[in-house]
């Protein structure tokens, strides 16, 4: 776990950098990157927003700005961000990851796979979108085809299991022999 002086620490950093190259988009995307980390969604925002300015082709901007706009449930906002990272760079995965798992959070499950099923196309060792898979059948309250998948993401390596404890996407299945299966294994 980071500590909560580390988030200041890189802040520091990032802003001294900014203060010697104001137009480091790149510096500015870092600095939002600490801010969203640190939950303070208002500056993050800012910074993503000052990295599209200086570099309007920057897809990770717009990426992760995406990912601030879901976790405040601007979710109309974190699409139109995704769409716009998808177009600057259609071979990269993330974007397509992340706006399917806004699509499931909006309960549009069918343009959620399809997103998520582009992500893994284009790499197949997604660990996340393995999970939203996962998180997708447990939304259609399929436990055995949502443990499937969701085991495929603990074999390639992901462990975030609070999230998998805790995450409201899971509900429907928590109950699963499958998936207290997992839960008994890897807790």
């Amino acid at each position: 776990m980071t500590k909560p002086w580390k988030y200041d620490f890189d802040i520091a950093r990032y802003t001294r950098e900014i203060e010697q190259n104001p137009k480091d988009f790149r510096a500015f995307k870092e600095r939002g990157n600490v801010y969203f980390r640190k939950k303070e969604c208002d500056h993050a925002i800012a910074d993503y927003n000052r990295a599209i300015e200086l570099n309007p082709d920057f897809f990770l901007a717009y990426n992760n700005r995406g990912n601030v706009y879901m976790q405040t449930g601007q979710y109309a906002l974190a699409i139109e961000d995704y769409d716009k990272a998808i177009a600057l760079r259609p071979g990269n995965g993330m974007p397509y990851n992340n706006r399917g798992f806004a699509f499931l959070l909006m309960g549009n499950l069918d343009a959620a796979e399809a997103d998520i099923q582009t992500s893994l196309r284009l790499n197949p060792d997604n660990i996340y979108a393995l999970n939203s898979m996962a998180e997708i059948y447990a939304a259609r309250n399929n436990a055995e085809e949502a443990c499937i998948w969701l085991q495929q993401a603990i074999e390639r390596g992901y462990n975030n299991w609070n999230y998998i404890r805790t995450s409201k996407t899971y509900n429907t299945i928590r109950n699963a022999d499958c998936f207290r299966k997992i839960m008994e294994k890897h807790a």
